[in-house]
């Protein structure tokens, strides 16, 4: 029920958040429910406001000097309070944003022509990094939302350099098990690649749930494994440029230190809001957790209600939400029909793999209320009034 939720996190305004000029709130037209973009509507976390506010009252816009502020610090101990991971502070490096950091370790362990692995339907930008990079790409899509460790295993025999793992995944929301990340490291150290395990989303793990970090799953996945890591899903701060290299052995630590130096610029109000959220962040993080798992919840209770066709697995971490609504006969990518007739914006399947053909990617990280609201703009998208 929502009275037990924070009130703050679940009375939101939509006249109030339209005045937000985020991209979000200015990417479609003002009578649009936007539901796409991996953003929440939530109030910051009062320990980042006060911060940001500080800083803004001293002026204090120049460039950022992570080492000084304590940032590295900040994340070990966040990470040894949430999961009991042990973290070298001076193996925790900063970086602009997670898409830019793998960017920058690819194009240092892989030349061009080189296969490097997503488990597809995956993140839209992993496919352009690959691209751009002029690597081949190496699809091994998920099987029934999990992993397909000898698929990886025979990409890496046949020469692929590298696995870019979305752990927990998006759009999925599925989490791999110790087994699989166990197989993957041993794979990987057997052929020498690298897994590269974007873990953006770990801090947002549901009730019932647990993350495991690549790095401790073996020594194996120390030695081939890079993860990187950052506040901005869990505490809403995207738009402020700040994320983590993680490394666990010398080998790892090797990579990111020889990357230019604009790989490791992080934005001055990223790094003291990451700082205040990474050490003083905890209750409200908890209240966010909250609501995403009522979310999640009363988004099956509502399609089941209204719209018993679209297949739907409440996610085990984060806010998004994969939704197979190939049974409503929308085409590839039902959101068209969804903006045109029912003005709400999801995103779209296909742009996530193949696999994503008659799929959409939903966000409820927003109030209970908002989440009523879009499913009942989807339900007149599809026609099922």
């Amino acid at each position: 029920m929502t009275a037990s939720l924070n009130p703050e996190l679940t009375e939101l305004s939509l006249e109030t958040l339209r005045l937000r000029k985020s991209a979000k709130w200015r990417y479609f037209d003002p009578d649009v429910l936007p539901a796409f973009v991996a953003e929440m509507d939530f109030p910051l976390a009062p320990a980042v406001k006060i911060a940001l506010a500080e800083a803004v009252e001293l002026d204090d816009t120049g460039y950022g000097y992570p080492d000084a502020l304590g940032l590295a610090d900040a994340f070990a101990g966040f990470a040894k309070e949430r999961l009991d991971w042990e973290v070298d502070p001076a193996r925790v490096t900063a970086a602009p944003d997670v898409v830019n950091g793998l960017t920058s370790l690819l194009r240092s362990i892989a030349k061009p022509g080189d296969r490097v692995i997503i488990n597809t339907p995956v993140y839209t930008p992993f496919f352009g990094i690959i691209e751009e990079l002029g690597l081949e790409l190496a699809e091994v899509p998920l099987v029934d939302g999990q992993l397909d460790v000898d698929g990886i295993d025979a990409e890496f025999r046949g020469g692929a350099v590298a696995l870019i793992l979305c752990s927990p995944h998006n759009p999925s929301g599925t989490l791999p098990t110790e087994g699989q990340l166990g197989a993957l490291a041993a794979s990987a150290a057997q052929h020498g690649a690298w897994v590269l395990s974007d873990e953006i989303h770990w801090p947002l793990t549901l009730p019932g749930a647990r993350h495991i970090p690549f790095l401790s799953v073996s020594e194996e996945a120390r030695e081939h494994g890079i993860a990187l890591v950052s506040a901005s899903k869990a505490f809403n701060l995207a738009g402020l440029n700040c994320a983590q290299f993680v490394t666990a052995s010398e080998r790892g630590q090797a990579v990111v230190e020889g990357l230019p130096f604009i790989a490791k610029h992080a934005g001055h109000f990223g790094i003291l809001a990451g700082i205040a959220a990474y050490r003083d962040g905890a209750a409200w993080l908890e209240d966010v957790i909250a609501v995403i798992d009522h979310n999640r919840a009363l988004l099956a209770e509502l399609l089941a209600a209204k719209l018993p066709e679209v297949a739907y697995t409440p996610p085990r971490a984060g806010y998004l939400t994969w939704l197979d609504m190939r049974a409503l006969e929308l085409g590839d990518d039902p959101c068209e029909a969804l903006l045109e007739r029912g003005r709400v914006a999801l995103n779209a399947g296909p742009s996530y793999g193949p696999q994503g053909k008659g799929f959409a990617r939903l966000n409820i990280g927003t109030s209970p209320a908002l989440v009523e609201e879009a499913v009942k703009r989807i339900v007149k998208g599809a026609g099922r009034e």
